[in-house]
C-alpha cells in the first residue's frame, strides 16, 4: 500500500513538473484585448458623468473593482475553456500553475486596498500606480510560462505605474486616465503578443 500511494505521489509530482515547465496557452487575445475595452469604457465613463472623482473615492474604486471582477471572469471562463481544450490531461495541473504565478499580486494589491482605505484613506490617490506596479511584477514572474515578450508588458506597467504615481503627487488626486490608460496600453499589447505566438482564439 505504501508503494502505491509512493507512486500516485511521485505521478502527481511529475504531472505538477511538466505543467510548470509547459508554455500556458489558455489566455486568448480576443479576452485579452476585451479586458483593455472594458477599461477604456470604465474610465471614459468616469471622465463624462462622475464629475470631480476626489470626492468620491468610494464609488472610482467600486467601479474599477467591478470592471476588474468583470474581466477576470471573463479571462477566467476563456482560460478554462482553452485550457481543457489544449493542453487536455494537463489542464488542471496548469491552471493551478497559473494561478500560483498570478495569486500574489493580486493577493497583495488587494490587501494594498484595504489597508490604505481603513488607515490611510489621504493616500488613496497612490493606489492606481500601486496596482499597476504589482499588474508588471506579476507580469515578470509568469515569464517561465509565457511568451518571453510578456516581459516587455510587464516593464510596460512596471514604468506606468512609477509615473502615475509621479504625476499623482502633485494633486493627490484621482484620475479616471492615469488608472484606465495604463491598462488600456498594457492589455491591447498583451493580446497582441499572446495573438502573434499562437494564442489565437480560434478553435484549434
Amino acid at each position: 500500500m505504501q508503494d502505491l500511494d509512493k507512486a500516485l505521489a511521485d505521478i502527481v509530482a511529475i504531472r505538477t513538473q511538466i505543467a510548470r515547465d509547459t508554455a500556458f496557452r489558455g489566455l486568448g487575445s480576443a479576452t485579452l484585448a476585451a479586458t483593455g475595452v472594458i477599461a477604456l469604457a470604465t474610465a471614459a465613463g468616469q471622465a463624462l458623468w462622475l464629475g470631480d472623482l476626489a470626492t468620491r473615492p468610494g464609488l472610482f474604486f467600486g467601479l474599477w473593482i467591478a470592471a476588474a471582477l468583470v474581466a477576470s471572469a471573463l479571462v477566467g471562463f476563456e482560460t478554462l475553456r482553452r485550457t481543457r481544450q489544449l493542453h487536455s490531461g494537463l489542464a488542471d495541473a496548469m491552471v493551478l500553475s497559473a494561478i500560483e504565478v498570478f495569486l500574489p499580486s493580486a493577493g497583495a494589491g488587494a490587501c494594498l486596498g484595504l489597508v490604505i482605505a481603513r488607515f490611510a484613506p489621504d493616500s488613496l490617490w497612490l493606489l492606481p500606480g500601486l496596482w499597476q506596479v504589482l499588474v508588471g511584477l506579476g507580469l515578470f514572474a509568469s515569464a517561465r510560462i509565457l511568451p518571453r515578450a510578456v516581459q516587455g508588458v510587464g516593464a510596460w506597467y512596471l514604468l506606468a505605474g512609477l509615473m502615475v504615481i509621479a504625476i499623482a503627487a502633485e494633486t493627490r488626486t484621482l484620475s479616471p486616465w492615469t488608472m484606465g490608460l495604463p491598462f488600456v496600453i498594457g492589455q491591447m499589447t498583451l493580446a497582441l503578443i499572446v495573438q502573434r505566438t499562437g494564442g489565437a482564439d480560434a478553435d484549434r
